[in-house]
């Protein structure tokens, strides 16, 4: 069973850096896409990030130029390196994840996940 695991979340001042990290745990796992997203209570949860299929990535423009996103796919790992943190960026962020996951000989099972989400909190 795959289970998505987050960290990096936490206080900074304004700013300040953070990495997030998402995990995907489990054996016979590909990432076939990435998506970074966030949350403050009592609004929708909000696209930040993605890395698509094809390749492509793309950011929403109130992160443009300060985050980045990234992977490593021998450790089923990806990533959102945050800089220049302001406190609008306060919020939960959670990963979502298009998984193909091999459950048998020649099978394939293709899915999103996400992670459980953590806290980023920007404050002096």
């Amino acid at each position: 069973q795959v289970q998505l695991v987050e960290s990096g979340g936490g206080l900074v001042q304004p700013g300040g850096s953070l990495k997030l990290s998402c995990a995907a745990t489990g054996s016979s796992i590909s990432i076939n896409a990435v998506g970074w997203y966030r949350q403050v209570p009592g609004s929708r949860r909000e696209l930040v990030a993605q890395t698509s299929r094809d390749g492509s990535t793309r950011y929403a423009d109130f992160v443009k130029g300060r985050f980045t996103i990234s992977r490593d796919n021998a450790k089923n790992t990806v990533y959102l390196q945050m800089d220049s943190l302001n406190p609008e960026d306060t919020a939960v962020y959670y990963c979502n994840l298009d998984l193909s996951v091999k459950v048998g000989p020649g099978i394939l099972s293709e899915y999103d996940d996400w992670g459980q989400g953590t806290q980023v909190t920007v404050s002096s």
